[in-house]
């Protein structure tokens, strides 16, 4: 986390407080995607620079995370400008650290309520004259937490340092304590307690150089980013547009089948209703055959109408008396009548008669239409 603040705080942006356990949190869960030696590269993992005075030599070290790594023993004394000098670029960018030895600090255990969770240092600056024979003014200081008990208690551990130890031999020079951005003490066995006694208006940040690369970098990838996104994006609309597009195409054809197929429905129903129309009645060839057999020579038809179940006949005949007689019991019709008077041709000597009969429902009615029987006379004579 103290990696991205300081990141952060180089390009002018501040962290409001309260927000470090969700941006803790975020961190962890990205990093944990990268192996260690990406996040050491990228300057991701925690990482500062620690320098210590170790009789006539500064040793500097590197420290990640829990884990510390001699780097070099250069000769004392050694000015900050030196020792830029010999340093990668690398190391220049990190946070540097004054480590003190054991014997200039106080350590004192703290049991605090968890309420001072988030401002632990100020709570301790009114432990300092009850814990040490020191005012708050007269020393450095930083209190660290050492863990939660059950009862919801903190243990933690104050650590001081009288400034008149820190201008000693084993204090920090005062040459570098503007170029530092903290101070530290070790412990026992010589590892950093991870406290920071430097008071926060003297601690330096650093530039990374960097930064500038980074941040065009991140902008880059963002821009890349925001392409892929659009292309991605109109890739799709593309692929929706094309496939309404089908849809449509599919939709009409579909509909254009069902208009076909309902005309063809209403087609055979057509068909099928004037077949049983027709079948509901003799065909007007059965009627003629008939018609051939049943009626006397020297009669002549002049009309012949088959209109709905109505047969009607007009006509000349020598015998028409006798018609409804002859016409009578016909299976294609029933109930033959003359229909008005006899009116006689004195010319020719026949009777002119008009006659009506009711068609009796054709045998096909209930069985598969099939072909006509040809006639078994001539014409109607």
């Amino acid at each position: 986390m103290s990696a991205w603040r300081q990141s952060l705080e180089r390009i002018g942006l501040r962290i409001p407080p309260g927000a470090g356990g969700f941006l803790r949190w975020w961190q962890g869960a990205l990093l944990a995607w990268l192996p260690r030696r990406w996040q050491w590269q990228l300057g991701f993992a925690p990482s500062r620079l620690l320098l210590a005075r170790q009789d006539d030599a500064l040793a500097l070290s590197r420290q990640r995370e829990q884990a510390t790594e001699p780097l070099a023993r250069l000769p004392w004394p050694l000015a900050p400008q030196e020792l830029d000098a010999l340093l990668p670029s690398r190391l220049q960018a990190m946070p540097r650290y004054w480590l003190l030895p054991p014997k200039l600090a106080l350590r004192r255990p703290l049991r605090l309520p968890a309420a001072a969770a988030t401002r632990l240092r100020d709570v301790a600056r009114f432990e300092i004259d009850r814990q040490t024979p020191f005012e708050a003014e007269q020393v450095w200081f930083d209190v660290r937490l050492c863990g939660v008990r059950e009862d919801d208690q903190l243990d933690a551990e104050l650590v001081v340092v009288p400034k008149r130890a820190l201008d000693g031999a084993d204090g920090v020079p005062v040459v570098w304590r503007d170029q530092l951005s903290g101070v530290d003490v070790a412990d026992a066995q010589g590892e950093p307690l991870h406290v920071n006694l430097l008071p926060e208006g003297q601690r330096q940040s650093r530039g990374d150089p960097l930064a500038r690369w980074n941040l065009l970098l991140l902008a880059l990838g963002l821009v890349s980013l925001a392409v892929a996104a659009g292309l991605l994006l109109d890739n799709r609309q593309a692929a929706a547009d094309a496939l309404q597009a089908q849809v449509q195409a599919s939709a009409q054809r579909a509909r254009a089948v069902a208009v076909q197929r309902q005309q063809l429905v209403d087609l055979i129903e057509g068909a099928a209703f004037l077949e049983q129309q027709r079948a509901a009645r003799p065909a007007a060839i059965e009627v003629w055959n008939e018609l051939s057999q049943r009626l006397p020579d020297g009669t002549y038809l002049e009309k012949f109408s088959m209109e709905g179940d109505e047969l009607q006949l007009i006509g000349l005949s020598s015998e028409a008396s006798s018609l409804v007689e002859r016409l009578e019991g016909a299976p294609t019709w029933r109930t033959p009548s003359l229909s008005g008077v006899l009116q006689s041709d004195s010319g020719q000597g026949r009777d002119r008669f008009t006659m009506t009969a009711t068609l009796a429902p054709s045998s096909a009615a209930s069985t598969p239409p099939t072909a006509p029987a040809a006639p078994a006379g001539g014409a109607p004579r």
